[in-house]
């Protein structure tokens, strides 16, 4: 039997490795804390649904071990499944019948489900209890899942790409549950995305994942305030600078891209170049940039 893990931590992965023909998982360290929401961003393939059937005791990872609130998702002990609430790509549900029905059944099924807080929480998201699931519309069939994931109170939700597809209203209706459900400080949400709008509104740590691997591990703030772009003229070709991912220049003319501002700017100091401009950037362009294969230094002359 393994030794208890800290129970502060709402998830908790250790050396975690999957492997695939072609594709490894990790060696991944993650911890997500109470009160916490954390956004998994990477390309298809990357291994962010692997890293949720892991945690959620769907996959065994090869090497490595995981908990949740402090118990091993061990498939032959599944007492941690009731922390758990999950949104994957399959939805479970009985297509035939209704939505109601389908929460009926869960009502006897799962001990602590509560068919008042589902039909609540339909009647909110205007999810139609008495259509057919075969019926629903994609927006509709993911009110379902996060309904289902929810309804018996879980403090931990697992959710793979929950918004993609959907149109801005439902989408803002999902955020709006989502941010409710952590607001008491006790639970956690570990998601997946491809809409980096979604990000802005909800994580407060972004973790990008790149062929397997953590790129970077960083809170939201802290990530948007340490990248600028920055232009300075030079007549140097060459000026090495600390924090830059990306060099371009057209003559004199120079603009690099820093992940830490505060010291590319020191640096520039220090050699004695006035910066010509000195711009933010959206989560968009630096999530390009930290999910390239290589941070390629590009620099052109004229």
């Amino acid at each position: 039997m393994n030794a208890p893990h800290q129970k502060g931590a709402a998830v908790r992965l250790e050396g975690v490795v999957k492997r695939y023909p072609g594709f490894q998982l990790g060696p991944l360290d993650l911890v997500v804390e109470p009160g916490t929401v954390i956004a998994l961003i990477g390309p298809n393939g990357a291994g962010k649904t692997t890293t949720l059937n892991c945690i959620a005791g769907l996959l065994v990872p090869d090497e490595g071990e995981v908990s949740v609130y402090g118990r091993d998702t061990d498939p032959n002990r599944p007492a941690y499944r009731a922390d758990l609430g999950y949104v994957g790509e399959e939805s479970g549900f009985f297509k035939r019948w209704s939505v109601r029905r389908n929460f009926e059944f869960l009502a006897g099924f799962v001990p602590s489900w509560s068919l008042q807080r589902s039909q609540e929480l339909a009647e909110r998201l205007a999810l139609p209890l008495d259509q057919r699931v075969a019926a629903l519309s994609r927006g509709n069939l993911t009110k379902l899942s996060l309904v289902a994931a929810v309804a018996h109170g879980p403090r931990l939700l697992l959710l793979d790409e929950p918004t993609a597809g959907l149109d801005p209203v439902v989408r803002a209706e999902v955020l709006d549950l989502l941010w409710e459900i952590t607001e008491d400080g006790e639970h956690a949400v570990l998601y997946s995305t491809h809409v980096l709008q979604d990000v802005n509104r909800l994580a407060d740590e972004l973790v990008f994942i790149r062929k397997g691997q953590v790129a970077v591990h960083s809170g939201r703030e802290a990530l948007i305030d340490g990248w600028r772009r920055i232009s300075f003229r030079s007549s140097e070709p060459d000026v090495a600078l600390e924090g830059v991912v990306e060099h371009r220049r057209v003559g004199g003319d120079h603009q690099v891209v820093s992940n830490d501002a505060a010291t590319t700017l020191g640096q520039l100091d220090r050699l004695g170049i006035e910066p010509t401009g000195v711009s933010r950037m959206s989560l968009d362009e630096i999530a390009v940039l930290i999910l390239k294969e290589e941070h390629d230094v590009a620099r052109s002359a004229s």
